[in-house]
C-alpha cells in the first residue's frame, strides 16, 4: 500500500477518527486506525467495540492495500508536520511497519495485522431518515447536560430518542435525565421516522457526534434498528451500539398542575444566580429562591464562606413562595434559554419545577428542588 495526501486533509480525518480510540485499551488492535487505500480514496476506521467511526478522503493512491497503525501516534506526527506538507505513507513489504514521509521527515511505525481489526457487525438498519444538521445540534445541546454518569443506572447514560405526539403533531422527541433534572426537546418528525423504535443513544456516541456536527454539512442521514444507530454525512459514518435498557416513563416526572408562574430575563437571572452561588456550600450548591410579588430574591448561606443575597425584578402574579435548588443544575438549564424570557412554573417547595424558554416551545426542563 502506498499513497500521498495533503497534510490538512489527512489531519482533519485523523482528528475525527482517533477520538474514538480508548487510550487505556487492553486490546492492542483497538489503539490502531485501519487504513484502506484504493481507487483514489483512503478510508480510515477506528473502533472501541461499541462505536466505529469511518471517514473517506481523496488521495493519490500508487498502490492499493490496507494496514493498521497506532492512531494517536500517527495523529500526533501529522499534527506536528508543517502546514503545507505533502505526506506519503507506504507499507513495508513485510507488513510489519509503515513509513510516513514529509519533506526531510521520515517516521517508521509498527503495524498490527489487518485481520486482527474487529469488523463492526453489519446488521440491517431498517429505519432511515434525514434531518438538518442544525436541528440535530439543537437536539443534542438541549439535552446532553442532563445525561447521567452513574454506572448503576446505565439506561440513563444517554439520550432517549423516539417518535412522539404533541397535541396531534408528530414530533421527534429527545429526553435525558439523571434523576435530579430532566431535559426534553422536540422537533418536527422527519419523513421516514414514523416507525422508529424508542432508542437510547449512548453518552460517548452523543459527545462524539456533537464534535463532528461542528463541521457537518446541511443534512445528516440517520439509520437505526433496536440495537444500533448510524450517522452519515460528508464521507463520514459514525456507527454505534445502543444502550440495551428501558428508559423510565419520563411523562410521570413532568408535573401538570404547577400554577405559580414567574417570568424572568434569563441573562439577568443566570448572572445573579452565578454570583450568589459563589457563597453556596460546595457539595449541594444550594440556593434559595424567595418570590414576593414582583421581586425574586436569590440567597445562599455557608458556615465557612458567609452569605449572599440579590434581588431581581420578575413578572409574576403568584403568591409568595420559597424554594431551593442546586445552583449548578439550575445554571445548566438557564444557559439553554436563548430567548428574552425564562418561565418558571412552580407548585410548592417540595414539587418539581418546570422551566421553559418563553419564545421556544420545543424545549422543556424539569428540576427537582432542594431543602434549604
Amino acid at each position: 500500500m502506498k499513497f500521498s495526501i495533503d497534510r490538512a486533509a489527512l489531519l482533519r480525518a485523523l482528528t475525527h477518527v482517533q477520538s474514538v480510540v480508548e487510550r487505556r485499551s487492553t486490546i492492542p488492535i483497538l489503539s490502531n486506525v485501519l487504513l484502506k487505500a484504493d481507487n483514489g480514496m483512503v478510508t480510515m476506521s477506528t473502533t472501541d467495540m461499541d462505536i466505529e467511526m469511518t471517514e473517506a478522503i481523496a488521495a493519490d493512491v500508487t498502490k492499493a492495500g490496507a494496514v493498521t497503525a497506532p492512531a494517536v501516534t500517527l495523529h500526533d506526527i501529522i499534527r506536528k508536520l508543517p502546514d503545507t506538507s505533502k505526506i506519503t505513507i507506504e507499507m513495508d513489504p513485510s507488513g510489519n511497519f509503515i513509513t510516513v514521509k514529509a519533506g526531510r521527515s521520515d517516521f517508521r511505525l509498527s503495524c498490527l495485522p489487518v485481520s486482527d481489526f474487529p469488523q463492526f457487525t453489519g446488521a440491517k438498519l431498517p429505519v432511515t431518515f434525514s434531518t438538518p444538521a442544525a436541528e440535530l445540534r439543537a437536539l443534542i445541546d438541549r439535552t446532553k447536560f442532563a445525561m447521567s454518569t452513574e454506572e448503576t443506572r446505565y439506561y440513563l447514560n444517554g439520550i432517549y430518542v423516539h417518535a412522539g405526539d404533541n397535541e396531534g403533531v408528530p414530533v421527534l422527541r429527545a429526553v435525558s435525565t439523571d434523576g435530579h433534572r430532566l431535559a426534553r426537546f422536540e422537533m418536527p418528525l422527519p419523513e421516514g421516522a414514523q416507525s422508529m423504535p424508542g432508542v437510547i443513544w449512548p453518552r460517548k456516541t452523543v459527545l462524539e457526534l456533537r464534535k463532528l456536527l461542528e463541521e457537518a454539512a446541511d443534512t445528516i442521514q440517520i439509520s437505526l434498528s433496536e440495537t444500533k444507530v448510524s450517522f452519515s454525512f460528508d464521507h463520514i459514518v459514525l456507527s454505534s451500539k445502543l444502550i440495551d435498557g428501558t428508559f423510565p416513563d419520563y411523562q410521570r416526572v413532568i408535573p401538570t398542575g404547577n400554577d405559580k408562574i414567574v417570568e424572568v430575563d434569563p441573562k439577568v437571572f443566570s448572572n445573579a444566580l452565578d454570583r450568589v452561588s459563589t457563597i453556596s456550600d460546595g457539595k449541594s450548591r444550594a440556593v434559595k429562591i424567595s418570590l414576593n410579588g414582583k421581586t425574586l430574591t436569590l440567597s445562599a448561606n455557608s458556615p465557612e464562606a458567609g452569605s449572599a443575597k440579590e434581588d431581581i425584578e420578575v413578572q409574576s402574579e403568584a403568591e409568595p413562595l420559597e424554594i431551593g435548588f442546586n445552583a449548578r443544575y439550575l445554571l445548566d438549564i438557564t444557559s439553554q434559554v436563548d430567548g428574552e424570557g425564562c418561565r418558571l412554573s412552580m407548585a410548592d417547595p417540595s414539587s418539581p419545577t418546570i422551566i421553559q424558554d418563553t419564545s421556544d416551545p420545543s424545549s422543556l426542563y424539569v428540576l427537582m428542588p432542594l431543602r434549604v
